[in-house]
């Protein structure tokens, strides 16, 4: 129990000492036993983007998770090792600290179990862990620092802490919006600002949209795993197989929206105009809708001012440990 609380002051600590952009809970969370660490840090992002982690060594974390494209790949599908399309798009990866659950469909508790799942999945890189291990105690480098840093060589739980401890400084925040929150009356045009009204009220966005990350975390249907009276996607149902379940997927943070189409699970959505014109209509009848899906009748002036609106959730985006 001292042990743990000896970690967990580090952690408290260590986050202290990251700058979190404006809007942000400023305490970034991290478990007693991955707390923020620099050297942590920085071996996670080395990681990151290492084509090593993948089978062939073509593509690495940050080939669906582009620092330039806010962490996402900008495809309706993400593409994995030999071509191969995922069956789902990329999320952006930003502000994942405060994450309850990860994957589109909720299905890894933890980001210390998240970041492990692409490495090992035969459609994205491809490797099992034990045979990215092998690669990762072979190198010096790797070795000597996994040794400095936990005294023992590479295993899965460390490599794990390693890469998720780089993930949690990856952070999105002081957009117009948050310094007009702030209380920068300017910060917003005043037709944003009719569609931050619209995004609060009739346009009803705040009802999954909310806190500062812009996401209740929760799982929702709105349609898009439903075509033509056939389901494309189980979405949830695939983790707890409860029927109520079927085609809902975890919301994402809306926060630099403007840089991570297409949108949806499966990248359907093209453009910001598209998404609200599906919120519009009630997105597509389905039997397992979200009963918060409803017709919102918005004119193209209040349409136009919500697309406005989402444009400046566009902030600053930081990762890794300042040097």
């Amino acid at each position: 129990m001292r042990a743990a609380l000896l970690l967990l002051a580090i952690s408290l600590s260590a986050s202290e000492r990251l700058t979190v952009p404006l809007g942000l809970d400023q305490y970034i969370p991290a478990p007693p036993e991955n707390p923020l660490r620099p050297d942590v840090t920085a071996l996670g992002r080395d990681l990151f983007f290492d084509k090593r982690l993948s089978r062939d060594g073509t593509i690495s974390c940050s080939s669906c998770h582009e620092p330039s494209r806010a962490f996402t790949d900008n495809r309706p599908f993400a593409i994995g090792i030999r071509g191969q399309k995922v069956p789902r798009r990329s999320p952006p990866i930003f502000n994942r600290a405060w994450g309850k659950s990860f994957f589109w469909d909720g299905r890894a508790e933890t980001l210390e179990q998240q970041v492990l799942g692409p490495i090992a999945n035969p459609k994205e890189m491809d490797l099992t862990i034990e045979e990215l291990l092998v690669r990762l105690r072979r190198d010096p480098s790797y070795n000597s620092r996994f040794r400095e840093l936990w005294n023992r060589e590479p295993d899965s739980q460390t490599l794990a802490w390693a890469l998720a401890g780089y993930l949690r400084t990856i952070l999105a925040g002081d957009s117009p919006y948050d310094r007009f929150v702030a209380g920068d009356r300017n910060a917003l045009t005043q037709r944003q600002q009719l569609g931050l009204r619209l995004f609060r009220s009739k346009a009803n966005c705040h009802a999954c949209h909310i806190g500062p990350n812009l996401t209740d975390e929760r799982f929702h249907n709105t349609g898009t795993a439903f075509n033509n009276g056939q389901w494309t996607d189980p979405g949830r149902f695939a983790v707890t197989n409860l029927a109520a379940d079927r085609g809902a997927f975890k919301t994402p943070s809306i926060r630099e929206a403007a840089k991570t189409a297409p949108y949806m699970h499966n990248g359907s959505l093209a453009t910001l105009e598209d998404v609200v014109d599906f919120y519009n209509k009630g997105g597509r009848a389905n039997p397992f809708l979200d009963p918060e899906i409803n017709p919102l009748n918005l004119s193209p002036e209040e349409q136009t001012a919500l697309v406005d609106f989402l444009r400046a959730l566009t902030g600053t985006i930081r990762e890794g440990w300042p040097q």
